[in-house]
C-alpha cells in the first residue's frame, strides 16, 4: 500500500524586506514539508493575506509599515483564535517580547538565528509548541519582578528621547517642569539609569521606546 502523500505546512511570510523574504524562501522551498504560500510586505498586507490563504504558520517581522506585527498579531488572533504565529525580528527587547507574547505569538525568533533555527521552529509551532529565543528568554526572567514603566513615564521619556526639554516635555503634557523632574527621577530608578540618555538606551534595547519612530 502507497503511503500517504505528506501535506506541507502552509507559511505566510511578512517582512517589508525583500532580501529576507527572498532568504525565508530558499529555506522553505528545500524542505518537503513545507510551502511558502504567501508574502506580505506591511502589516495591513500580513491582515489581509491571513485571511486570504489561512496558513498553518505565519513569520511575522515587528517593525513593518502600516502598523506593527504586533498590533498584527492581535487583529489576526482575534479574527483567527487558532493562528499560529512565529515573531522573526532584530529586537530583543523583553518588554517587546512580552507585549508580542502576550498579543498571541506561539514563538519569538531574532533574525540573526534564522538561517540555523527557523525550520525547526516553524515544525515546532505547528506541532503546538511554544519557542522563545534563550537570549530573549533570559531577558524576560532578568526582569520578572521589575514594575515597569507606567504609560505617562513611558511618554516622558519618549519625548526626551526626541530631544525635548523638561520645559517643552511639561508644556507638551500641560504639566509642571516639577512633576516632568519627578517621573524622570522615577525612570531613572525603575531602569537603574545613570541619566536621560542612559535611561533612553537602556528603554530603547529593552522595546520600551521606539526611536524608530520618532
Amino acid at each position: 500500500m502507497m503511503a500517504r502523500a505528506l501535506t506541507p505546512i502552509r507559511i505566510l511570510a511578512a517582512d517589508d524586506h525583500p532580501v529576507l523574504r527572498e532568504g525565508i524562501a530558499a529555506l522553505i522551498a528545500r524542505q518537503p514539508d513545507m510551502s511558502l504560500v504567501a508574502e506580505a510586505a506591511s502589516a495591513q498586507e500580513a491582515i489581509s493575506q491571513y485571511r486570504s490563504v489561512r496558513p498553518d504558520v505565519t513569520l511575522m517581522d515587528i517593525q513593518m509599515p502600516e502598523g506593527s506585527g504586533i498590533n498584527a498579531i492581535v487583529d489576526i488572533r482575534s479574527e483567527f483564535p487558532a493562528a499560529r504565529i512565529i515573531v522573526l525580528t532584530t529586537y530583543s527587547g523583553d518588554v517587546l517580547a512580552s507585549r508580542a507574547l502576550k498579543a498571541g505569538a506561539c514563538a519569538y525568533l531574532l533574525k540573526g538565528a534564522v538561517r540555523k533555527e527557523l525550520i525547526e521552529t516553524i515544525r515546532q509551532v505547528h506541532a503546538g509548541a511554544r519557542r522563545i529565543d534563550p537570549d530573549v528568554a533570559v531577558a524576560l526572567a532578568s526582569h520578572l519582578n521589575d514594575g515597569g514603566l507606567s504609560a505617562r513615564e513611558s511618554e516622558v521619556l519618549t519625548l526626551v528621547a526626541a530631544g525635548k526639554s523638561n520645559k517643552v516635555i511639561a508644556a507638551h503634557l500641560g504639566l509642571t517642569e516639577e512633576t516632568i523632574k519627578g517621573y524622570l527621577k522615577s525612570i531613572l530608578g525603575k531602569l537603574g539609569a545613570n541619566d536621560r540618555t542612559h535611561a533612553v538606551t537602556l528603554a530603547h534595547r529593552r522595546g520600551i521606546i521606539e526611536l524608530d519612530s520618532l
